[in-house]
């Protein structure tokens, strides 16, 4: 009978019970034991004040760390422009910019910078010829034909280029790239801008093809299988639709790439060589701006100087032309950015 009785209990009569004996266990205090009370809660008033605190703190601080990054910039143009100035007292602007000789260090002194910066932009163009295309299509392949393993394995040992010390790229220019081209080319001097620019661009190849890498994948799925749809194959779905659709973040990548070849300083400086001279033939000797930058500062020269200051004066000019051609490169992202 009993058990007839406990199986017609429902569900909840059983929690109605179990809670009924709960209550009459802590009323009449089992063996002693008191239910101890909940702590208090703390005022809302100082959780929110002390979330409040904390969050000022932080967007502080995020301030800082992006405020110092200006304050860095325009600390070094302050610098080049004061020192430059100084340099303009001395040298009239237009015999800077118009005089094909660079000879501060002699007795006949001439203060053209045409020399440097066409060394410059030789080894820059060196360096691009090779790169761009190279880049290019290692990020088409990567992005586009790759398998997921491949791609894992080939990107990181690409982007291990850029660990490598620039000095160890020199002299790798000048000890085996130099050797290497003087058996095709026999009237090659064992300085030129040929052997520098083209182991720059071996540098700069990570920065093309990471990039551009990056913004094919970018490119929405739907327009290459538009493409395919329309019955494309996939190299001209990787030509005329991936390309031109990530060509904004192409053009950062060129930009990236050529501001950090006219940078380049330690591969110039002992492949190019160290003396200015005013030509376009990459199989001829050169000096960059940053090569001079390099010879100049480690030298004996007296602080205030014209001489001394030559560096400021060229470091300005190189910063100039890295600030034209990102405005350039920024214009032309804003031009052709697509947004999907």
């Amino acid at each position: 009978m009993e058990t007839q009785t406990e199986e017609k209990v429902t569900p909840f009569t059983r929690i109605f019970l179990a809670k009924k004996r709960k209550e009459s266990l802590s009323s009449d205090g089992e063996k002693g034991a008191a239910l101890s009370p909940l702590p208090p809660l703390p005022p809302r008033s100082s959780t929110r004040g002390f979330r409040r605190f904390q969050e000022k703190s932080i967007q502080f601080l995020l301030f800082l760390a992006a405020a110092s990054s200006i304050a860095i910039t325009l600390g070094i143009v302050w610098i080049l422009a004061y020192e430059s100035f100084g340099f303009f007292r001395h040298v009239p602007f237009w015999d800077f910019i118009t005089d094909r000789q660079w000879t501060p260090l002699f007795d006949d002194a001439h203060y053209g910078i045409r020399p440097l910066v066409t060394g410059t932009l030789v080894v820059a163009t060196v360096a691009l010829t090779l790169a761009l295309p190279v880049g290019t299509i290692t990020a088409i392949y990567l992005s586009e034909y790759a398998p997921h393993r491949v791609r894992e394995i080939v990107k990181p040992f690409l982007e291990l280029l850029t660990a490598v010390p620039t000095v160890v790229f020199g002299y790798f220019a000048l000890l085996f790239v130099t050797p290497l081209l003087q058996k095709l080319i026999p009237s090659l001097p064992g300085f030129n801008m040929l052997s520098a620019g083209l182991v720059v661009g071996v540098m700069i190849i990570p920065y093309v093809s990471s990039l551009s890498e990056d913004a094919m994948r970018a490119v929405p799925m739907h327009l290459r299988e538009a493409s395919y749809a329309m019955g494309a194959t996939r190299f001209q779905t990787s030509l005329r639709v991936v390309t031109p659709a990530a060509f904004s973040g192409i053009a950062s990548a060129y930009v990236l790439a050529f501001s950090r070849a006219i940078g380049e300083t330690m591969v110039v400086a002992i492949a190019a060589g160290m003396q200015p001279s005013l030509t376009v033939n990459p199989l001829e000797p050169a000096a960059t701006i940053t090569a001079y930058i390099v010879q100049v500062a480690l030298g004996d020269l007296p602080h205030g100087s014209v001489g001394y200051q030559t560096i400021f004066a060229a470091g300005l000019t190189l910063m100039l032309m890295t600030l034209v051609f990102n405005v350039a490169g920024h214009l032309l992202r804003k031009k052709f950015r697509e947004v999907y």
